[in-house]
């Protein structure tokens, strides 16, 4: 079933990223915001299916609470793909996707990830090999604008001749990276160009994405039925809060506390030092959280990250983050009373 025909426009979701959008996290953004569907980060097709199965398969673990979630992989052999296709399905995912916008040189220079965009008729097969061992899930794909320049024009028509359910596209080449602006003028012809064809795939915009605000203002701009979230999302598990959401920095704590013992349990085969990002990420915006995120950096484990987030005193008054406002670090500018405001 294309669960996508069901969701309400514009769709809004979290962007699949690597050790980041892993099984401990999707929790947490399935808990205190979740979007319209979660993606896992993503999984070597290959390494699956040559001699790295029983790590990867942990990347693929999945909770009821965050469907529906959609699996993501990446390779340039076509039946590598079909198989991790046929995995997916198995493992009852609501959907899968092709990662075709990874710059990564050690993937894309394999012909994976961004790679794809180099070779079109490669892209279509991969699809075809998705869809062929997806059965019903939908298939869908993420994209960039082309290699070293814009090339939607030619790239785009090939790969809704071979009817993915969705595509997302990164408003920024693989070469551009994420180093200058996305250019959201490019979805907005995008979407001209899938009208114009009139192809039944959804097209979903990513890139430089601040808040649920920002998102809805980009979708009618361009008219794309989606927009997808990433860096946003650091520090603010709160981002896709349907509802104005009272966070405490001590709110801020138990969550950072929370998450680093899922991520404990659900990958006890990673290193705790994955986490350090996020530890910068929740502890930012007040006074003395500079010298909190020192400690933090040094915990060799859930109970000292605990212990030294519960000993931590004097933190600053509560602010109210809604929705519309949300960014990826909200910043504490002034405080009346209980009540601050964020910039």
């Amino acid at each position: 079933m294309n669960f996508w025909q069901h969701l309400q426009k514009p769709i809004l979701v979290l962007a699949p990223m690597a050790d980041v959008t892993d099984p401990a996290f999707r929790r947490i953004i399935a808990r205190y915001g979740k979007p319209d569907a979660l993606w896992t980060e993503f999984v070597s097709a290959d390494g699956l299916f040559l001699g790295g199965y029983h790590a990867l398969i942990k990347d693929l673990a999945f909770s009821q609470s965050e469907r529906p979630i959609v699996a993501q992989f990446y390779t340039s052999n076509p039946d590598m793909m079909r198989k991790a296709a046929s995995l997916a399905r198995d493992l009852e995912f609501d959907g899968i996707d092709i990662n075709m916008g990874c710059p990564d040189k050690h993937v894309a220079r394999h012909g994976a990830g961004a790679g794809l965009l180099r070779d079109p008729a490669l892209a279509q097969q991969i699809i075809a090999a998705a869809k062929q061992g997806a059965g019903n899930l939908p298939v869908s794909v993420k994209m960039r604008t082309g290699w070293d320049d814009n090339e939607l024009e030619t790239l785009l028509p090939a790969l809704l001749e071979a009817e993915p359910a969705l595509i997302t596209i990164h408003a920024r080449t693989r070469k551009e990276m994420s180093l200058v602006p996305a250019r959201w003028e490019h979805i907005k012809r995008a979407v001209e160009i899938r009208d114009d064809r009139r192809s039944a795939a959804l097209l979903f915009g990513n890139g430089d994405v601040s808040s649920l605000a920002d998102a809805r203002q980009k979708a009618r701009e361009t008219g794309c039925d989606g927009v997808m979230i990433g860096r946003a999302i650091f520090g603010n598990p709160w981002l896709f809060a349907k509802h104005p959401v009272q966070i405490l920095p001590r709110d801020k704590l138990n969550v950072l506390v929370e998450h680093t013992r899922l991520f404990e349990q659900l990958l006890p085969h990673k290193n705790l030092a994955i986490m350090k990002k996020h530890f910068k990420a929740y502890v930012a915006g007040w006074d003395g959280a500079k010298e909190l995120r020192i400690k933090l950096m040094a915990a060799g484990n859930a109970s000292e990250v605990e212990s030294i987030s519960t000993q931590q005193q004097d933190l600053p008054g509560r602010f109210w983050l809604r929705p519309e406002e949300s960014s990826a670090q909200p910043t504490l500018v002034a405080v009346s009373g209980n009540l601050a405001r964020i910039a």
